[in-house]
């Protein structure tokens, strides 16, 4: 077995966000995510069917829910989301990567 490194392989150009299944099986998924100056689409909401914990290993951002409530995240903070809980990525940093770690449960 080798092992890899969450920070490899991060690409100079982010024209778009870039997501990476890592793991994957039946009742969890875990994935990296890299923003720069990324956020969600002005219209809509994500609402998934499962948990969702979210680490920023790198760089810094903020949350958004549905009931108005911002959650800012630099590099060590964690969340958990719970199933049907609206939110979206309203701003990343636009001068550095922010490396997300997803795990789905």
């Amino acid at each position: 077995m080798k092992p890899e490194n969450i920070f490899a392989a991060i690409p100079a150009d982010l024209d778009n966000e870039l997501f990476e299944v890592l793991v994957s099986s039946e009742n969890v998924t875990i994935e990296k995510i890299i923003s720069r100056g990324h956020q969600s689409p002005e219209r809509g909401w994500y609402d998934q069917e499962r948990n969702e914990w979210v680490l920023v290993l790198k760089g810094c951002a903020k949350l958004m829910f549905d009931d108005h409530a911002v959650v800012n995240l630099k590099a060590g903070d964690f969340i958990l989301i719970p199933p049907h809980k609206k939110h979206k990525v309203s701003w990343t940093d636009p001068d550095q990567e922010t490396v997300w770690l997803a795990v789905y449960f």
